[in-house]
């Protein structure tokens, strides 16, 4: 299935640039779904394997160093953070996954956790799904693309640290991970690459994220 690429205007790009100007703010953490808020606000959610620089990648979309805390710790996550953007969109940081200190109740919990989030979330319009693009689609990856599927939630790639490899290698993940997502019933077509030391790609998520927003 799949769904089409967007392609952005230049004012697509510079509204979306004015919106995460606007500010972001941090809620709530959230370690049982019972403490999830109540809103009708449009989400839309980042995971991806532990040390994949989701927090990295957070805050260079909102200017903020210290917004998303990072470490150096795989699995210190272990909560879903929500965060307000511009009272238009929260912006939810899942917990990372595939750390290997982690037991196995940890990890299946943490499943049943995300599983069930995803499955009852109505106002998630999309998760961004974060793949290192030194490494590509691991099996743990894979993995959790299937239960993206089988919650029947849309999610897009967005590879990072595109800075770390060069053009070719980059070239190579990039078709190796459309071939993969294309058998993906719940997967955008588009990939997306960034790196947010260089701040490359940013403009671009910035505004696929903004035309999610309410």
């Amino acid at each position: 299935m799949g769904f089409e690429p967007q392609e952005f205007s230049e004012e697509q790009i510079k509204s979306a640039e004015e919106l995460f100007r606007q500010g972001t703010s941090f809620v709530l953490g959230v370690a049982k779904l019972e403490q999830l808020p109540l809103t009708e606000m449009p989400e839309i959610a980042f995971a991806g394997r532990s040390n994949v620089g989701k927090s990295s990648i957070i805050n260079t979309l909102t200017r903020q160093k210290g917004l998303a805390k990072t470490s150096n710790t795989p699995g210190r996550t272990q909560q879903l953070n929500y965060f307000n953007l511009a009272d238009c969109l929260h912006l939810v940081d899942l917990p990372g996954y595939g750390f290997a200190q982690a037991p196995d109740n940890v990890v299946k919990q943490w499943q049943r956790v995300i599983f069930a989030y995803l499955q009852g979330r109505v106002n998630l319009k999309r998760v961004f799904l974060l793949i290192d693009a030194r490494h590509g689609i691991k099996k743990v990856d894979s993995e959790v693309m299937e239960l993206l599927d089988k919650a029947a939630v849309t999610y897009q790639i967005v590879l990072t640290k595109m800075d770390k490899i060069s053009a070719k290698e980059l070239e190579k993940v990039k078709k190796e991970t459309e071939a993969t997502i294309s058998k993906h019933a719940a997967a955008y077509v588009s990939v997306l690459a960034t790196s947010s030391e260089k701040n490359i790609g940013i403009d671009i998520l910035r505004a696929e994220i903004a035309s999610l927003a309410k």
